[in-house]
């Protein structure tokens, strides 16, 4: 391959910003969690109510992520993502004027709409400027934005709440929001030449049409790249809803503690996004396409393992003690969070030609469910059985029945290929 001078240098701008850009659009979103039991205390909520705040900003992208697949694979992605990173800031500046818990919800439903452009749109721009030996770093550190958001938003909107109330945490989420949205803007090009490994619109067939779309969800490699995403989407999602709730009530640990740990949390899952998507890197460089993304996929197996490891340790005496219990979520962060690296990576190399876009839209888009259901029903098994280890369970067992159907289902064809024949 013959390499742009200016691709080696101005990639890491984009890298840089696309990130930011990840982080500032999910930092109030992803701060939910931590502010948990102020929000419970100053506007009067459940278990079940608290994670319906993070299941309404996964509403929209229900449908959004999958106008957002059609929008990039059309329009230059820097244009998609700017002006979905300026709707979640308006909205969380108009919100922070809302009179109560149900105006809440409303706002986080237009935030996750303007929300729905940022991941696939990101991720397809930083997967454009790396070539395959690099890709899954690159898109590594590009997914690591999401828990640095947390990361940073549970170190600062809990203490934030404290002091001024909950309604000054939306006026910080929107001036982050804001920021991402201009940086995204500013800074994010498509490169001057195509690289290997990631499909162009000029090799796009005029067949790709919604029938084969369809068949693509309907292929073995999709659907096994939707299970394990679904188990794991709602692993994270438990851990987003439950880890401060669980640390304060079980194992006894101040708010500001269980906040703190929660950041360690988010830090683990960054560190595990940027580590996980690095390893599977290794030995691709002379791979060919089949062996580079079926060795990027044995990681997200793994993170499959140690997820239903540290669920069930949850559920266990382990889960009440104040020194093991606050490692176990450690281990779950990594594990938990870190999995989108390799996955991500693992997705966007097996698009179909010329719609890497809607291969991301939709493959996010289905499990939208899964992000939705989630956190309300976990509170749910909480309020009703006054603890968290069937919520730990259900997890568990959702991820063990991940992974046997995933190991079982057989290697096929590359998807890419197959999109190609079905034109």
């Amino acid at each position: 391959m013959t390499r742009h001078p200016g691709i080696g240098r101005y990639r890491w701008v984009v890298l840089t910003a696309a990130t930011f850009t990840q982080a500032a659009s999910g930092f109030f979103v992803q701060g939910i969690g931590a502010m948990g039991v102020h929000l419970r205390h100053d506007l009067d909520l459940s278990a079940a109510q608290l994670g319906l705040l993070l299941s309404a900003a996964q509403l929209a992208p229900l449908a959004g992520l999958l106008v957002a697949g059609e929008l990039l694979d059309r329009h230059d992605e820097r244009w998609v993502v700017g002006a979905g990173a300026g709707v979640v800031a308006v909205s969380l500046a108009v919100g922070s004027l809302a009179p109560g818990y149900a105006a809440l919800l409303l706002v986080l439903l237009v935030v996750g709409a303007g929300y729905s452009t940022v991941q696939p749109g990101g991720s397809k721009s930083v997967a454009s400027w790396f070539d395959p030996s690099r890709r899954g770093l690159a898109m590594g550190v590009r997914q690591a934005g999401l828990p640095l958001g947390g990361v940073l938003a549970a170190a600062v909107l809990p203490a934030l709440a404290a002091s001024a109330g909950w309604r000054a945490t939306l006026v910080a989420g929107a001036a982050v929001a804001f920021l991402g949205a201009i940086t995204f803007t500013a800074f994010c090009r498509r490169p001057p030449l195509p690289l290997t490994g990631i499909p162009t619109e000029a090799e796009a067939s005029t067949g790709a049409q919604a029938d084969g779309r369809l068949r693509l969800l309907r292929e073995p490699a999709m659907v096994r790249i939707l299970v394990s995403r679904t188990s794991l989407v709602a692993a994270h999602s438990g851990i987003g809803v439950l880890t401060v709730l669980h640390l304060h009530e079980t194992a006894s640990l101040a708010p500001g503690t269980a906040a703190l740990v929660f950041v360690a949390v988010q830090a683990a899952g960054a560190a595990g996004r940027i580590c996980l998507a690095a390893w599977s890197d290794r030995g691709r460089s002379g791979a060919s396409d089949g062996h580079r993304r079926s060795g990027r996929y044995a990681w997200v197996l793994v993170c499959l393992v140690a997820v239903v490891v540290g669920l069930v340790a949850l559920a266990t005496p382990a889960g009440r003690s104040p020194v093991a219990a606050p490692l176990l979520f450690v281990w779950l962060g990594f594990f938990g969070i870190g999995w989108y690296g390799p996955w991500v990576a693992h997705l966007a190399e097996s698009a179909p030609p010329g719609r890497t876009g809607f291969a991301l839209g939709s493959a996010m888009a289905v499990n939208q469910v899964a992000i939705i259901l989630t956190p309300p029903a976990l509170g749910l098994l909480k309020d009703v059985f006054h603890g968290f280890a069937p919520a730990w369970g259900l997890l568990a067992a959702l991820s063990a029945t991940a992974l046997a159907l995933t190991v079982r289902t057989p290697g096929t064809r590359p998807a890419r290929r197959h999109f190609r024949d079905m034109s």
